[in-house]
Formats: C-alpha cells, structure tokens, sequence
C-alpha cells in the first residue's frame, strides 16, 4: 500500500523536493504550506496529492490540515516537521522578536505538529508511523552567528530524545531527528532573517556578508538531501539521529570525539560529588 507523507514547509527547500521524491516513488503526498495555491509538482492526482494551508504556528491550521488529510487518505504514515527558517546574526543584535518568533516557528510549531502526529498514528489502524524531525548540524554543535537557531534546534532534539523513551513500543510511532549540513536551498538566501541594526562592539562579524557569501556555494545537493530523508522515512527502524551531508558527517564525528576527549579528562572530579555511602539502583 502507498505510504501517505504529511510534510510541512513545502515551497521550496528539502519539503518542495521531497514531496516530488514521494511522487515519484508511488506513494502519496500531503503537501503544506501557508500559501499552498502557490505549489506545484509533476504527475499529481486527485489520487496521490492534497495541498493544504498550514502555519505552524497555528493550532486551528493544524488541526484542519491533519483533518482534510485523514478525510482523503484515512490515515498518516510518515510526518516531516519541515517547516521553519533561519535567523543569523550575533546575539547582541538580535531583537526579542527576533528570537521569540525564531523559537515559535521552528520549536514551538514542531511540537504542536508532534503533538498532533502523535494522537493521529496512535488511533488510526493499524496504529503506528514515522515522524521526522528536520533539524540541522546546529541542532549538535553551536555556530557562530546562530545562536537562536542553534537553540531552536538544540531544543528540538532534546524534545525529540526524551519524548522517544515515552513512546509505548505497540504504537510502533518511530521518531528520527534529521540533521542537514550546508544545502543549496533558499535557507541561506531569500529565507535568512538578519538584524535589523548591526552592533558596534561586533565590526568582526558581518552575517549578511558572511551568507550571502556562502549562499549557493554549500556541498549539498536539496535534491539527493530529499531522496536521503525518504529512504530513512521507509526504513524499518530508522535511526534516533541521523546527519546528511559530508560537513555534517565531518562536523558530528568531529564532535563526538572532543566529548570522548573531554568529559574523561575531569572524571575524577565529575564523580567526586555523590552523598557518602550512596548505591546506584540496579
């Protein structure tokens, strides 16, 4: 049976190219967007597609899209918390807004979509699903002049693992953090936010200049980056967290060996704290 794709942040990007990857491989695809009347792909029909607004900072629009979703294809497999958007500068430039909507667009919309993945694949029968969360190498390691967007992805990573040992094994609800590195989408180009004033203190660091820069230039392919998050979407039993991309793969090994470097050298100390006599339970 074909696999039904709920994917947020489709106009461009990973979510444009991966609804034309689900296409393409015969199975079906619910396509959101807050503009969705602006969406197009090849060889769709009233079969195997369904557009639909979505803004994910919105729970009524939520609501509504899983609903029209269900209504037409009667349940959801897989789920791509796609959605979201990059804001770079240093962090005395940013404002609150800034980084109060960066956090409602990119963690705090994701959680309501999990929320409502969850209630969905957990009722529908046979129960059971794939929810990806698109996160990025900053979701592993801080980035200078990302500091909010590393946040919103640190935290979503943290959601994703606790939330991942509260699953009950029947629902057979699989969860994945996706972690991209540099990809020629837009997310470095028209959908990067910046200050809106620079800060004197920081005349070493110019994030406009640095992206726009950058903007085109990045090793990853969106187009293979989409077909990689399919082919972990179909797995079996896909992976907690994932990296794709060759920065990415260079940048998270490059991590977790200054963690087998670090926390060893101040084991003696780290284990010095413990109450006088006290046993660990079994």
């Amino acid at each position: 049976m074909p696999r039904v794709f709920f994917i947020t942040g489709t106009s461009t990007g990973f979510g444009n190219h991966l609804v034309q990857e689900v296409l393409d491989r015969g199975d079906i695809a619910v396509a959101t967007a807050r503009k969705p009347e602006n969406l197009s792909f090849k060889n769709t029909t009233d079969k195997n597609y369904l557009a639909v607004k979505l803004d994910v900072t919105k729970k009524a629009d939520i609501d509504s899209a899983f609903k029209a979703a269900i209504d037409k294809f009667q349940r959801v497999d897989v789920v791509v918390n796609n959605a979201g958007y990059g804001l770079s500068g240093v962090f005395e430039e940013l404002t609150e807004q800034q980084y109060r909507t960066q956090m409602e667009v990119n963690f705090f919309g994701l959680m309501e979509v999990t929320k409502k993945s969850l209630e969905v694949m957990r009722e529908q029968k046979p129960p059971g699903g794939v929810i990806q969360q698109v996160t990025s190498i900053g979701g592993q390691r801080g980035v200078p002049m990302f500091s909010i967007y590393c946040a919103s992805k640190w935290a979503v990573e943290g959601f994703t693992e606790a939330l991942s040992k509260e699953i009950k094994l029947e629902w057979g609800i699989k969860l994945t953090c996706i972690e991209p590195g540099g990809f020629r989408t837009d997310w470095a180009g028209r959908s990067m936010t910046f200050p809106e004033k620079r800060h004197p203190a920081y005349d070493h660091i110019d994030a406009k200049a640095n992206m726009t820069k950058r903007h085109g230039t990045q090793a990853g392919d969106p187009k293979k980056g989409a077909k990689a998050m399919y082919e972990f979407a179909i797995m079996k039993d896909p992976p907690l967290r994932v990296v794709i991309g060759t920065d990415a793969y260079k940048a998270i090994m490059g991590k977790v060996k200054e963690y087998g470097e670090l926390y060893p050298k101040y084991e003696k100390l780290s284990n010095s704290t413990d109450v006088d006599g006290y046993q660990a339970p079994n």
